[in-house]
């Protein structure tokens, strides 16, 4: 009888500490989003998308007009995936979307996301606020609290399109990187890399039937405070992402009319 209390209080012990333990440590979630204090794990990137290559690359423009809805988490996932996440494990060295100037890899991106700007399918929303993305965990790391697109807005000119879409991507490059290696003209390279970079954010936000537009056009020094940049990363590109008002529309069929006229 007293080993059956023993073994008895042993799995009641067991039972208490597994549920105390999946409070602290949540359980894996492969396809999902999970939130461990002030990191968000995105959903891991998958085949989402009907559209061709072809496709996005025809439908690809810049789009400065929103409508009032917000962004998936899902859709941003990808979006961040292509721009800089991982793609290949070779031997430990993680190659990323974009090709990169001998695997220097300079670029970061911080995320700026206004409040209901990012839905997480079950009615609530990524906290409005500054983020950081991670491409080895595939996540967005807290940096700042709040809703910070006015202030964007000012730094980028007042661009209204930067404080009426629901996200911002915010590419910041640290020059050390690539030009340890190849000195001065590894400034170049940088410049060639986030175009590559901005390029992919282009097409895989049409790809979602998503809008975006690269703007250069803005003062350095904001951006970088608005976003917290550490000293040595330097703000080169913003992208705001939203559903466009007014998708663009075309096919095949109006190019090949296009390219007739101007053979003529």
């Amino acid at each position: 009888m007293r080993l059956g209390f023993v073994l008895s209080s042993l799995v009641t012990v067991l039972v208490i500490a597994y549920v105390i333990f999946s409070l602290y440590i949540p359980q894996q979630d492969l396809g999902g989003v999970e939130i461990l204090g002030e990191e968000l794990l995105l959903p891991l990137p998958r085949k989402i998308t009907v559209v061709t290559v072809e496709e996005a690359i025809l439908l690809r423009k810049s789009i400065r007009e929103w409508r009032d809805a917000p962004i998936t988490v899902e859709q941003l996932s990808m979006i961040l995936w292509a721009s800089q996440g991982v793609v290949e494990d070779v031997d430990g060295w993680l190659r990323r979307a974009a090709p990169s100037a001998g695997a220097t890899y300079p670029l970061e991106v911080y995320v700026v996301i206004g409040e209901g700007g990012v839905s997480l399918g079950d009615g609530s929303y990524i906290e409005a606020g500054v983020y950081k993305y991670d491409y080895v965990r595939h996540s967005l790391k807290l940096i700042k609290r709040g809703d910070l697109r006015n202030d964007l807005w000012r730094a980028t000119l007042r661009q209204d399109w930067v404080r009426e879409a629901p996200v911002s991507l915010v590419i910041c490059a640290v020059y050390e990187r690539t030009t340890w290696r190849y000195g001065e003209r590894g400034v170049r390279y940088v410049h060639i890399e986030v175009g590559h970079v901005g390029q992919n954010i282009y097409l895989m936000s049409t790809a979602l039937g998503l809008g975006t537009v690269a703007i250069g056009a803005f003062h350095d020094d904001e951006v970088a405070r608005i976003v917290d940049a550490r000293r040595d990363e330097r703000p080169l590109y913003v992208f705001p992402v939203g559903v466009p008002l007014r998708p663009h529309k075309t096919d095949f069929r109006e190019l090949q009319e296009l390219y007739s006229r101007l053979r003529r």
